[in-house]
């Protein structure tokens, strides 16, 4: 009985931690750039061009029901898995010298970098690797290719997107910087580059970067959206304007550029693009909400009435349903 007891309380403990957890994610934390999160959520993609952001991105409610058992395990320090430790500049050192090196593996202890093998089969193990998210065992592998082929521009620029999700910055940007130097005309590694120049708040190199990686690719969304980014950080919020539009189409230029200005405080041009959104979509339900909020935080209460009584006239199905301009 006291067994039986004893499981139960138990039991009841681990799953009164994973609704902590799962609130928690879906409520407080979120991962990622906090300027790439205002644009996802208008439905463009921005930020690093990262093996598995592409087709998809991944099932967003499958990482929400995951956080809670990854926090249970946290919670007990299971720090034998590479997704739940976090990789010192002294750990990375390892990664540095070429030859063969043993990289130890909770997962299979017995595991060895061999310097066998061609760098493009490295770094072929080491794109898997990182798509399984298993980032220490592919920079091992990524950092033999890039050592054994210093001109493969792809094995740079993956070694920079692993050591980017490692939190390892100033190693993700020297890595990009060998990309775009083993080949200036890529636009991926270009964008990947001046991201990453972005999030360390060089935004003039950033720009340049980026304008440089849209020229290449200049129907590329997520290039033309970092570039809106960075142009917005350093005050030219026309020209980011364009390159949002330029992504996404005018309704979703507009969104953005808004979300942008109330990020950096600046209401009352937030709200001129708002109502830019709603004359191409009278019925966009972002628009409306926010400008509801921006008009009552201002003082006009007439205004924000009107954006009230449009918005619940939509939930109620006498407006058409909003939709982004591709």
């Amino acid at each position: 009985m006291n067994k039986r007891r004893i499981i139960a309380v138990l039991i009841a403990f681990v799953l009164t931690i994973a609704a902590t957890a799962m609130w928690s994610a879906a409520t407080v934390e979120r991962e990622g750039d906090p300027d790439v999160n205002v644009l996802e959520d208008s439905g463009s993609d921005a930020g690093t061009e990262a093996p598995e952001q592409k087709k998809g991105g991944g099932n967003k409610i499958v990482k929400v029901l995951a956080a809670p058992f990854k926090a249970f395990g946290s919670l007990f320090k299971r720090n034998n898995d590479g997704k739940f430790q976090r990789m010192s500049e002294k750990d990375a050192e390892k990664f540095q010298s070429v030859g063969v090196e043993r990289v130890d593996d909770g997962r299979n202890p017995e595991r060895k970098l061999s310097a066998s093998g061609s760098a493009k089969e490295h770094m072929e193990i080491g794109r898997q690797l990182l798509l399984s998210g298993q980032i220490n065992e592919a920079i091992s592998e990524l950092s033999m290719a890039a050592s054994l082929d210093s001109k493969l521009t792809e094995a740079h620029n993956l070694l920079g997107v692993a050591y980017d999700q490692k939190g390892l910055v100033d190693r993700a940007k020297a890595s990009y910087e060998k990309a775009v130097k083993s080949d200036s005309d890529d636009p991926e590694t270009l964008n990947n580059l001046g991201f990453s120049l972005y999030k360390a708040g060089n935004y003039r190199a950033a720009v340049d970067r980026l304008k440089r990686a849209a020229k290449l690719a200049p129907t590329d969304e997520r290039i033309l959206n970092n570039l809106g980014l960075a142009l917005c950080r350093l005050g030219k919020f026309d020209d980011a304007y364009k390159s949002f539009a330029r992504a996404g189409g005018p309704l979703t230029g507009n969104l953005n550029i808004a979300k942008m200005l109330e990020r950096f405080g600046r209401e009352d041009d937030a709200i001129k693009y708002y109502e830019d959104a709603r004359k191409i979509d009278p019925n966009n339900s972002i628009a409306l909400r926010r400008l509801a909020d921006l008009y009552q935080r201002v003082g006009k209460t007439a205004e924000a009435e009107e954006a009230r009584v449009a918005l619940a006239a939509r939930s109620n199905g006498n407006g058409s349903v909003a939709t982004m301009e591709r």
